[in-house]
């Protein structure tokens, strides 16, 4: 990581519409950002959570980010930098410490295949052996890394940021999206018809929302005759399978190896835990929590917490835990 400055931190915290207070003159500088326990007289660390509280005696970093009515379990070597929330300034300062970006150069490989048929605009980033096949349009300021597979019928907009290995097809991927390496986006979902097994094609595309993160080696489908749809900012993990005509709203955060069945609508500020199955043809409200490794079988309504198989409201489900536990 690159040295920055306090001045840095306060630009793009203020930039951000977050107020910070420290006594830090704007030229003091921070190595890195580290965890409470593993930090140096050099660094800056942060305290977002009240289980950690008791490491807080032996920091040893030079700052920590943290609210106002902690500030007082510090130690005299650690000088407070007051936030109103910690883990959103980490998350944004963590930003300016990372020497790793993904900016385009605007220089496309010599070792790159691209259709006559395709558009590809200002400033795009294209590196080797991957290939853009028809009716594929890249806008301005894309990054696309090795050996992807970009079409056909694709819109890339504008920022938007594909990994090495990502296939790509039946897509309109909007603004300012990540896509992470191995992902697969816009192939043919998994429908047949059941007695005589004859497959069913899938004409639709996909549509994944601006500011919207998709995970390494996750699998979206393409609709069979509209659109897969997920939301605008929201943030998708690794190895998550979201299967044709689900429909995701905005602000999702879907966990690591969920698994989501065809034609589920699902609400904005949505959160499902890692290992949860969702059947088919559900509808799941707004911001509803799904506990990891739940199983998903009927509807369910806005601002629940669910868990366990089959998915219940949490508490009557942590009822029967504790019932079960004592009669064993």
């Amino acid at each position: 990581m690159k040295k920055i400055k306090y001045i840095d931190i306060k630009n793009i915290l203020e930039k951000n519409s977050i107020e910070i207070n420290s006594t830090f003159s704007n030229e003091e500088e921070f190595s890195s950002i580290k965890t409470i326990l593993n930090s140096s007289n050099k660094d800056l660390s942060f305290f977002s959570n009240q289980k950690y509280a008791n490491d807080l005696k032996n920091i040893k970093a030079k700052a920590c980010l943290i609210e106002d009515k902690y500030k007082n379990l510090l130690p005299n070597n650690c000088i407070p930098i007051i936030v109103k929330d910690p883990y959103l300034a980490l998350a944004l300062i963590i930003e300016i410490f990372n020497e790793e970006t993904f900016k385009s150069n605007g220089i496309i490989s010599p070792n790159t295949t691209i259709d006559p048929k395709c558009k590809i605009n200002k400033n795009v980033q294209i590196n080797s052996y991957s290939i853009l096949l028809e009716n594929t349009e890249i806008a301005e300021n894309v990054y696309i890394g090795s050996n992807s597979n970009i079409g056909p019928n694709v819109i890339i907009n504008n920022n938007v940021i594909i990994h090495d290995n990502v296939s790509i097809s039946n897509a309109i991927i909007m603004d300012n999206c990540e896509i992470k390496s191995g992902a697969r986006i816009g192939g043919t979902g998994f429908g047949f018809d059941m007695k005589t097994k004859q497959k069913i094609n899938h004409n639709g595309n996909v549509i994944v929302g601006k500011n919207t993160s998709i995970g390494s080696n996750t699998t979206i489908d393409r609709a069979v005759f509209e659109s897969t749809t997920v939301g605008e900012f929201s943030n998708i993990d690794n190895l998550v399978q979201i299967a044709h005509n689900v429909i995701i709203g905005d602000y999702a955060v879907i966990a690591a190896q969920v698994g989501i069945a065809g034609s589920t609508k699902i609400g904005n500020n949505v959160k499902i835990g890692g290992q949860a199955g969702i059947s088919g043809h559900l509808i799941i409200g707004d911001n509803v929590t799904i506990a990891a490794k739940s199983g998903v079988t009927k509807n369910i309504t806005n601002n629940s917490i669910i868990a366990g198989f089959p998915a219940k409201d949490i508490k009557l489900w942590k009822k029967e835990i504790i019932k079960n536990s004592l009669r064993k």
